[in-house]
């Protein structure tokens, strides 16, 4: 047992089926399934073969991973999975499996003659006195090595396919202190260097202990899934490699690989409660691949950054413009200034490449011209085509100008911070005079002049403003509790209820989705609904406690994940911890 109680509270949350066990900054993913264990990667290779998913049905680098006994038989196991280790109970003793570092696992052995057995998709394999090294060949370099400190008794190497070699390693480890080191890396040099196993695994504790410490309390209702949230949220980082300048978190490590840019926004709102640098660095990445023009790209990849794609139309794709909001979100918590300044250019700029290319009939709106830069990729607002005039988008160049303001005022900008608190007012007005339907109480999203008729919460989005009338502010929030439309049983769906496109299994088609909640949560606030606010703040916490993961979206009627909601998502773990915060601290207030 643990001396750790919130290690303790963690057991067996890592199933090793849907969630991985991995490491802060790593691209190896430990699963075990069918008595074995295997070794993905997440990477996304896409000078492999062209395609930009393709590493969700890549088969594993490692697989059929076993444990043996001094005669090279499979040996029964019982895995306990914890956040810094893996113990495999076995009839030959405990193995420990942990992370030495990011590319690298070590296996702490029983005192015992044992062995293991794996397979390893690599073209090449050289055995040597201490273990051995595997290769990949070709544009896409990767290696293997394994090395040991105990005693081999047998070293064989089988190929049993193309590019595919099973390795059997028999040892006498009946001394203490005995590994066996697996280094999987892209990189020229390997780590076969193998430390005290003992205090390898005590440091891999503390890492994660002190990770945990370092979370503000939180309410005992939220402790369990709260904790978990914060596994996901030192789990999901990746460490620099090539275009990824920054360590990022990715949306999920084994369904989005890589840094979007939205993502972002939202995980840094966590990383806030516990390292500023880490919560601004999730800026940074994107400002470090900024375009001359002034646009922000979609995602960052080790290979590349998105800034277009042909499909399901040929326009350059961004995402949301939420980075003003997101860095003044970090500066009220840190209060770093130099932040600030770092970051206002860059932000300037992207305002500007928003309104100079994105307002073609030039009324002061801007359009989307692509139905991936809203976020929302499959919306039934974009089945009709591109591009569309939508509320959120200028709801979001609203709070950007509000906050552009807010910065300029505080780096000593103060003509700067009047122009933008005049244009913030000033689109406010537009979307007032321009696209408020007094008839329907709401926004609407337009293409061509034209209504797309499609009911969505997007149509609500202006009272993240706070800059609402009192009259129009009412019609929203009645829409909003409309259970007709989207006061769903998990609120708030995507697509209301009552529209002919809802769906409440597909993506951005009806399911409820933490970031849209946590929106219009503080758009309640802002616009002086605060019961509301705090009502749907708990059913949103309620919801994202209810299932033993975090997914990317959930059923709002009956609140489970559809099928192809993503396990393990950064910004339902993130917006789930900065809520229960929230909440805490208001309770704590009210004691107080």
């Amino acid at each position: 047992m643990l001396s750790s109680p919130i290690l303790n509270v963690l057991k067996n949350r890592i199933n090793l089926r849907q969630i991985p066990f991995t490491e802060r900054g790593s691209r190896l993913l430990v699963f075990h399934e069918n008595g074995s264990f295997i070794v993905r990667l997440a990477e996304r290779w896409f000078n492999l073969n062209r395609q930009l998913s393709a590493y969700r049905g890549r088969p594993p680098l490692v697989e059929g991973l076993v444990f043996t006994d001094a005669n090279g038989n499979v040996l029964p196991i019982e895995v306990t999975s914890y956040p810094h280790c893996l113990e495999i109970a076995s009839p030959a003793g405990l193995f420990n499996l942990f992370f030495l570092d990011p590319e690298t696992l070590l296996v702490l052995l029983p005192k015992a003659a044992c062995g293991l057995r794996f397979s390893a998709r690599l073209e090449q394999c050289t055995p040597d006195r201490r273990g051995g090294v595997l290769r990949m060949t070709g544009n896409i370099r990767r290696s293997l090595a394994y090395t040991t400190n105990a005693r081999i008794l047998k070293n064989t190497v089988a190929e049993i396919g193309p590019g595919l070699h099973t390795i059997q390693l028999d040892l006498d480890a009946t001394q203490e202190g005995q590994a066996v080191l697996l280094n999987i890396t892209p990189r020229l040099g390997f780590n076969r260097w193998v430390p005290d196993p003992d205090e390898a695994l005590s440091a891999a504790l503390q890492r994660w202990q002190a990770w945990f410490i370092a979370a503000p309390p939180v309410l005992p209702e939220y402790q369990e899934q709260y904790y978990y949230a914060w596994w996901i949220m030192r789990a999901g980082l990746l460490s620099t490699r090539y275009f990824t300048t920054r360590e990022v978190m990715a949306p999920s490590k084994i369904y989005y690989i890589g840094s979007w840019q939205w993502d972002n926004f939202f995980h840094a709102l966590a990383y806030r409660h516990v390292d500023a640098r880490l919560a601004q660095d999730q800026l940074r990445i994107l400002v470090d691949h900024q375009r001359e023009d002034g646009m922000i790209p979609d995602a960052v990849h080790d290979e590349g950054v998105v800034t277009h794609l042909d499909f399901p139309v040929d326009a350059d794709v961004t995402k949301p413009p939420l980075m003003a909001w997101a860095a003044w979100k970090l500066y009220e918590f840190d209060h770093d200034r130099e932040f600030l300044d770092e970051i206002y250019g860059p932000i300037v700029r992207w305002n500007t490449w928003w309104f100079e290319k994105n307002d073609p009939d030039g009324n002061g709106l801007c359009e989307y011209q692509h139905p991936f830069s809203s976020g929302l990729d499959d919306s039934p607002l974009w089945d009709d085509g591109m591009p569309v005039e939508s509320p959120d988008l200028n709801t979001y160049l609203v709070l950007q100008q509000q906050d552009l303001a807010r910065i300029a005022r505080e780096i000593g900008e103060a003509d700067d911070a009047a122009l933008w608190e005049q244009r913030a007012q000033a689109m406010v007005q537009k979307l007032i005079e321009i696209r408020w339907d007094d008839k329907a109480g709401l926004f609407w999203a337009v293409r061509q002049g034209q209504r797309v008729p499609v009911l969505t919460p997007l149509s609500l989005f202006p009272l993240l403003t706070g800059q609402m009338p009192g009259p129009i502010s009412e019609r929203l929030v009645e829409h909003l509790v409309n259970p007709n439309e989207f006061w769903s049983k998990f609120p708030v769906p995507s697509v209301a209820l009552n529209d002919p496109k809802f769906n409440p299994r597909q993506m951005w088609r009806g399911p409820t989705w933490a970031n849209l909640n946590y929106l219009l949560i503080e758009g309640l606030f802002k616009s002086g609904y605060p019961d509301l606010a705090r009502q749907l703040r708990h059913l949103t916490l309620d919801l994202l406690t209810r299932n033993n993961d975090f997914y990317e979206y959930y059923d709002p009627n009956i609140g489970d994940n559809p099928p192809k909601a993503a396990p393990i998502y950064g910004w339902s773990a993130a917006l789930f911890i900065d809520l229960a915060i929230q909440a805490t601290r208001e309770a704590q207030a009210v004691e107080a």
